[in-house]
């Protein structure tokens, strides 16, 4: 999907940025947390504990206090989503 910047009621295509390693793109979201998704900053790599064992890549807290997780994959596939609500599902 293209996406445009409008300035002066001209569009211009953007062009995508490829990023190498997912931990660049984490790296840049954690830090425009608020920008992006208007949430906080709570942690990175944050542990689910013994009985789940995994981490969450970003934790945040949204603007109205809900958490807001995330989870980096470099691929195009709509696989990572049911791959996601499988392990949020249990």
């Amino acid at each position: 999907m293209a996406i445009f910047e409008i300035k002066d009621k001209k569009a211009n295509r953007i062009k995508p940025t490829e990023f190498k390693l997912e931990k660049d793109l984490q790296s840049l979201v954690e830090q425009n947390l608020k920008t992006f998704f208007n949430s906080r900053f709570v942690a990175t790599e944050f542990s689910t504990g013994n009985i789940h064992s995994g981490r969450i890549d970003t934790l945040a807290i949204s603007e109205d206090n809900n958490p807001v997780i995330i989870d980096y994959k470099k691929v195009a596939s709509s696989d990572v989503i049911d791959l996601s609500l499988k392990n949020i599902g249990g």
